[in-house]
């Protein structure tokens, strides 16, 4: 049997980490066989008490304090503390099913060839509103076709959360890129499909995510995510996924009613938006079966695409046009 390390990074999780730990410890898998480490970035709550306190019951429970307070340096720290055949990055605001581990090994067993394997997020709803975000950020109109969200088929991709790595992976490849506050697992699963390892995703493996609450938070996630994408496509010269250009092409065609009134074409313009808003119904009639909560899901494709959009177009500015470092500010969490 394949021996794992959980690599946690947290800061200020009190009301999740705990969750998040015993999840791993009533696994369905031998107890020798994991080990937790959870990074936390020198959390001002009670974070690291609970830590500590599940440690000393726990012995494969370990703590260590990340300086730098980013997430990168969190798994980096862990990785290199970490001492088992397979890596899984872990957030400190998910539940791993009781069989993952068991049902990961298994994966592994019979995908020799896939060097990451991850699983399908199950949306955890705290309230109305998470619940209308999740819905949105399930459905493949809401986020393309990333299928650890949408749950729509096993087999190989481009990108998983929370992945599973072999140790070698890391090896070859190195760690995650410290420069980058957000998408450090997305370019550092680019990096390695470039280096020819394959990532597999599998329905199997079922992860319970806590959704985000906030309209606003979840605008400065996506705006983020867009922003910092460009500054990875920078480092490596490249586009590192189609799906990356729509949310940036449909900002564009918004702003770009002044052109069609120029040009006198401006029914052109009305009804492609009518043709989005129409596609988005039908879509969030699928998500949901309440009436009331179709324009509310309809708002949030329209807040996950126009805030993606928004911030690639400022990293477009200021990395390509400006040649600008990230700025401070775009390193903000958002939960």
């Amino acid at each position: 049997m394949l021996s794992f390390s959980i690599v946690i990074p947290c800061r200020n999780e009190e009301k999740y980490i705990k969750k998040c730990i015993n999840s791993i410890l009533i696994q369905n898998y031998p107890k020798d066989k994991i080990e937790i480490l959870v990074c936390d970035g020198l959390s001002s709550d009670d974070t690291v008490e609970i830590i500590e306190n599940l440690g000393t019951k726990h012995p494969n429970v370990n703590l260590f304090h990340n300086k730098e307070q980013t997430t990168p340096f969190a798994l980096n720290l862990g990785i290199e503390k970490s001492n088992n055949e397979v890596v899984i990055i872990l957030g400190a605001h998910s539940e791993l099913d009781v069989n993952y581990m068991l049902n990961c090994d298994l994966e592994f067993q019979n995908n020799h060839n896939a060097s990451c394997i991850g699983g399908v997020l199950e949306n955890v709803y705290e309230n109305k509103q998470s619940e209308i975000i999740g819905k949105a950020m399930s459905s493949p109109f809401g986020v393309g076709n990333a299928h650890f969200r949408t749950g729509e088929k096993s087999g190989f991709v481009d990108t998983v959360a929370f992945g599973a790595y072999k140790r070698e992976v890391f090896d070859e490849v190195g760690l995650f890129d410290v420069e980058l506050a957000r998408n450090q697992d997305d370019e550092f699963n680019y990096r390695i499909t470039v280096k020819g390892h394959k990532i597999y995703l599998s329905n199997m493996l079922k992860v319970k995510y806590y959704v985000r609450s906030s309209f606003k938070n979840l605008i400065i996630q996506y705006y983020q995510y867009g922003y910092w994408k460009v500054f990875v496509n920078k480092k490596h010269r490249v586009i590192t996924s189609i799906r990356q250009l729509v949310p940036f092409v449909f900002v564009l065609f918004l702003f770009s009613l002044p052109v069609w009134l120029v040009i006198n074409v401006q029914l052109v313009y009305f009804v492609v938006l009518a043709l989005y808003f129409t596609i988005a119904t039908v879509y969030a009639i699928r998500k949901s079966s309440k009436s009331h909560e179709i324009p509310k899901v309809v708002t949030i494709f329209f807040l996950l695409h126009t805030s993606y959009g928004m911030g690639y177009v400022e990293g477009i500015i200021n990395f390509f046009i400006l040649f600008r470092k990230p700025r401070l500010s775009s390193k903000k969490n958002s939960r």
